[in-house]
């Protein structure tokens, strides 16, 4: 964990007080994890935000007042070292996807056993990103795999680093190469799939599984 701030600061959005506690009971035993506040609407979040500095912000969706949704694109441009966790019931693609598009680092469902939780909040804190397998299905699209299979091995490996949240010196380092092969890499997959940014890099790695989800 020496990795992680320490202890990791977390901020509780829920709209439904038992959700909150039952949230707070399951990361209580966890050491290096700190619930420093809890929010019932998206604007409180961002005040307490302003004034806890959490590291990661528990998310729910739908909620009363300012959504899920809005706070994440107002804590993107208010607070934008601040991670994102969204925790919802739903599933749909359209709700992964606007929470993807508005900045969220990962998504994982109310239904997601406690150990599951616990791992997402730690990816996203490290700076990659968590989708739970529900939310990587609803995803992927059809007719993606033409796309995919253009892509040679090693491509697909840095793709999958890339959507970790990995720079290209984090990935040269952990593949053992240099850093202009990592950039060579990473713009002819760019240039194969015609994706132009890491967040659209990062969806495609989820779409097509590269990305590992525990």
């Amino acid at each position: 964990m020496n990795d992680l701030p320490h202890p990791l600061k977390v901020l509780l959005v829920d709209d439904h007080p038992l959700v909150r506690e039952g949230v707070r009971a399951c990361l209580a035993p966890v050491a290096h994890l700190n619930v420093v506040g809890e929010a019932a609407d998206g604007g409180e979040a961002l005040r307490l935000t302003r004034l806890l500095e959490p590291d990661v912000v528990l998310m729910d969706v739908n909620m009363p007042g300012m959504s899920g949704l809005e706070a994440t694109v107002r804590l993107q441009r208010e607070a934008p070292g601040v991670r994102v966790l969204a925790l919802t019931i739903h599933d749909r693609r359209e709700y992964v996807l606007q929470l993807m598009h508005a900045g969220a680092a990962g998504y994982v469902t109310k239904e997601a056993p406690p150990a599951e939780l616990i791992r997402a909040i730690e990816v996203v804190a490290r700076g990659g990103s968590y989708f739970s397998s529900q939310a990587a299905r609803a995803l992927r699209p059809d007719g993606e795999t033409v796309k995919a299979s253009k892509l040679t091995a090693r491509e697909r490996e840095v793709l999958a680093l890339v959507a970790e949240g990995l720079s290209n010196k984090d990935i040269a380092s952990r593949l053992r190469v240099e850093v202009r092969t990592i950039e060579s890499h990473r713009s002819r997959l760019m240039d194969k799939l015609d994706i132009h940014s890491v967040a659209g890099l990062t969806r495609y790695a989820l779409a097509q599984g590269y990305v590992q989800l525990e």
